[in-house]
């Protein structure tokens, strides 16, 4: 089992503390977490710091923590100016880099960015292809429904070949199968519960097999909103979930997993039981001593995972 933390990225008008950040980072490579893990939200009330620029921040303050993002809704971006940035990132850090991507569904204010909902699979589709084809080909000639090259070249590529790993979001079958098709891995979403994420992944397993691919070739992840502590987490967790997920009913508290030690532990285990081979551990609130204590009072009791 593998272990990676979420970046912290609301920070409220003015109130950004560079050292706080750093400091946070160094001990989430000390505590030997394998990754750090950005997410994306360009609208909306919830001050939210992006993730590229975070996910650049980071690289300059680590040595050895990976870093990723789940997900980009990547139709909401221009395919050739991610590619640019991402490939950018990957040698800044010197090949740290994990790239998550989803469609991010209708809901989106896709007139926002000047995109058309229109064929919004075939938009994400084309994207991505695009996207593999400026990392790892000399030159792209495409006359693809939403855009078009001629003879067109991209430097440098990524430091890791043929591109950093690209994990999927989704939930939905169709979902699944564009993940096990295109993708190196799935990552179930934080607002999922345990249980519907391993339904997920015995689908993403069916897929797998009904595709042709080697199980050992695509990896499995989840991110899991949690809080360790005393009685007084509970409601500060799923206060931090109706922050993030305005819209959510009562039932948004059964995603997360709070409590004692003991409690986190279980939900953990439950996690890892359900598919997961990485579990992102996604703090709500006192960052640095959420991490702490999961590192110093949680994940030493998960070794034989």
């Amino acid at each position: 089992m593998r272990y990676a933390i979420s970046i912290p990225q609301f920070v409220e008008d003015g109130s950004f503390d560079p050292a706080a950040l750093r400091e946070f980072l160094r001990a989430a490579e000390e505590f030997g977490f394998e990754s750090g893990w950005t997410q994306e939200q360009t609208l909306g009330t919830v001050p939210s710091l992006s993730p590229l620029e975070t996910m650049t921040y980071a690289a300059a303050c680590t040595e050895r923590l990976r870093l990723g993002c789940v997900v980009f809704v990547t139709p909401l971006h221009s395919p050739v100016h991610l590619a640019k940035a991402l490939s950018s990132l990957d040698q800044l850090s010197r090949g740290r880099l994990e790239i998550g991507v989803g469609t991010g569904g209708l809901a989106r204010p896709f007139a926002a960015f000047g995109v058309d909902p229109t064929g919004l699979v075939a938009r994400f589709n084309e994207g991505l292809a695009l996207m593999k084809s400026l990392w790892t080909e000399p030159t792209v000639t495409l006359d693809g429904r939403f855009w078009q090259l001629d003879n067109a070249p991209m430097e440098p590529k990524p430091f890791q070949k043929p591109y950093p790993p690209i994990w999927f979001g989704g939930s939905a079958p169709a979902a699944l199968r564009r993940a096990v098709r295109h993708g190196n891995g799935f990552f179930g979403a934080g607002s999922q519960t345990t249980a519907n994420f391993a339904g997920q992944v015995e689908r993403v397993h069916q897929e797998l097999a009904a595709q042709g691919r080697d199980p050992g070739t695509f990896q499995i992840a989840k991110r899991v909103y949690i809080g360790v502590g005393d009685d007084s987490v509970k409601p500060r967790v799923v206060a931090g979930l109706r922050q993030l997920y305005r819209h959510a009913g009562p039932e948004v508290a059964e995603v997360a997993v709070s409590g004692s030690p003991d409690e986190c532990i279980a939900g953990l285990r439950e996690v890892a039981a359900g598919g997961a081979e990485l579990i992102l551990l996604n703090t709500l609130f006192d960052e640095s001593e959420q991490m702490n204590r999961l590192a110093t009072e949680v994940l030493p009791q998960l070794k034989d995972l």
